[in-house]
């Protein structure tokens, strides 16, 4: 087991190496599933699963093609009207002079809305701004989904330190068992002892087989993430990461990516209630045309225009409905200012928690524990200690050896909510 290596104010260095290309994916085009970088059989490092989440979480590309959908949204809102073109015959079919077709006129005409008010201009800065809004969500989406994986990640790795302890504390059980034997042999100690000592030896071998079953739902887990029916990967080996006495005062929620959403929400309803607004103005319709009288053979040009009459709706409540949107979205980004700042405290204090916790385990509990254990172990070996002292002392051993482990987990755990909060690598979301 390690040693306690940090000081008071020490905390967890980057769950992953500053160096890590990580350029935003969520302008990006992603046609169909990319290779995955993890290799088969080998032990997976978080640099691979953070990685592969980036690439292949199937809600990350959702979210890359619906933001891909409202930039072609943004093209289509700046296009221009279509021209019409019409065909028209009077006077034809009638009675009189006027049953054939010898008295009818017929014109060929081109008719063009003209949008006035900056009409296509404010459409298209509203579609762009919720090109913005998604872009800005996805990377909410994704900035959710790696933490999600170191999270899982480092349950994996503590699982599998568990399952190490599990199989070491079977191992000290089946050793115990085998003193107890020797010692029932030489008459020193009773045949229950050792029927005690083989059924607690059998129920840690139990409880080791139970923490194996528990690394490999956990690796079905993390593979999930990512969009994988099967983990090919082996169990992390590397351990948490090494510890740092820098992160605590580098706080600064401002860089979730929380609060760029909350900014462009607001753009968008902005820019959606002035194109409403824009809408209210009449567009001008001009038509031009050709005309050929039957009877006579002339022809004339045709020249008109028509203007709505905005008497009954001038889309003011629409603009109104969207003024209500963008103070809904004010206000929602100051609460998520506020929530932002309450998470990153809130974590804050779990990381110093945690590295209080993890200080009592290693300085103080543990090394008592396995001291207790030794003696307890070479006391019942000389007769001195009866053999429930000795299974109490290396509960308490295992005990302090899984308290020490979760403490391990919960300040990764911790350390990595503030890094995901804050924007420290690897959970920034630009390339260093």
């Amino acid at each position: 087991m390690s040693k306690f290596r940090m000081g008071a104010a020490c905390v967890l260095l980057a769950v992953a190496s500053p160096g890590l290309a990580l350029a935003s994916i969520c302008d990006a085009t992603p046609t169909q599933r990319p290779p995955t970088n993890i290799l088969a059989n080998q032990p997976l490092t978080l640099q691979q699963a953070l990685t592969e989440v980036r690439a292949a979480s199937p809600a990350v590309r959702q979210m890359v093609m619906e933001a891909r959908a409202l930039t072609a949204e943004a093209d289509q809102a700046g296009r221009r009207l279509n021209p019409s073109i019409g065909f028209e015959i009077e006077n034809f079919a009638g009675s009189g002079a006027l049953s054939g077709f010898d008295q009818n006129e017929s014109t060929i005409s081109l008719e063009q809305t003209i949008e006035l008010g900056g009409k296509r201009r404010k459409r298209q800065q509203a579609a762009q701004a919720n090109r913005s809004l998604g872009l800005a969500e996805c990377e909410v989406i994704l900035r959710d989904a790696m933490l999600a994986t170191a999270l899982t990640y480092y349950e994996l790795v503590a699982a599998q330190e568990l399952s190490q302890l599990a199989e070491d504390a079977a191992n000290l059980a089946h050793s115990l068992a085998n003193t107890v034997e020797k010692r029932v042999d030489a008459g020193a100690a009773a045949p229950p002892e050792l029927s005690r000592a083989t059924a607690d030896a059998a129920s840690l071998q139990a409880a080791a087989v139970a923490a194996h079953a528990r690394v490999e739902i956990l690796k079905y887990d993390l593979a999930s993430l990512w969009g994988s029916a099967s983990p090919a990967f082996a169990a992390p080996t590397a351990g948490f990461p090494p510890m740092n006495g820098q992160l605590i005062n580098q706080a600064n929620a401002s860089d979730h990516p929380l609060t760029a959403f909350a900014q462009a929400a607001e753009e968008a309803r902005e820019a959606e209630r002035v194109s409403r607004l824009a809408d209210g103005l009449p567009d001008v319709t001009v038509n031009a045309g050709f005309r050929r009288f039957e009877e006579s053979n002339d022809n004339a040009f045709v020249l008109g225009f028509s203007v709505p009459l905005p008497i009954f709706d001038r889309n003011r409540d629409a603009a109104r409905a969207s003024e209500f949107r963008r103070d809904a979205a004010r206000i929602n980004a100051v609460a998520i200012d506020a929530r932002l700042r309450l998470r990153e405290s809130a974590a804050r204090q779990r990381v110093v928690a945690a590295i209080d916790r993890l200080r009592v385990f290693e300085t103080d509990a543990l090394p008592a524990a396995r001291e207790a254990y030794d003696a307890s172990v070479a006391g019942y070996t000389a007769g001195r200690f009866d053999l429930t002292t000795t299974l109490n002392a290396r509960q308490g051993l295992i005990e302090a050896e899984t308290g020490r482990i979760e403490a391990l987990r919960d300040l990764a755990a911790a350390t990595a909510q503030l890094q995901s909060l804050i924007g420290l690598p690897p959970f920034q979301g630009a390339t260093q």
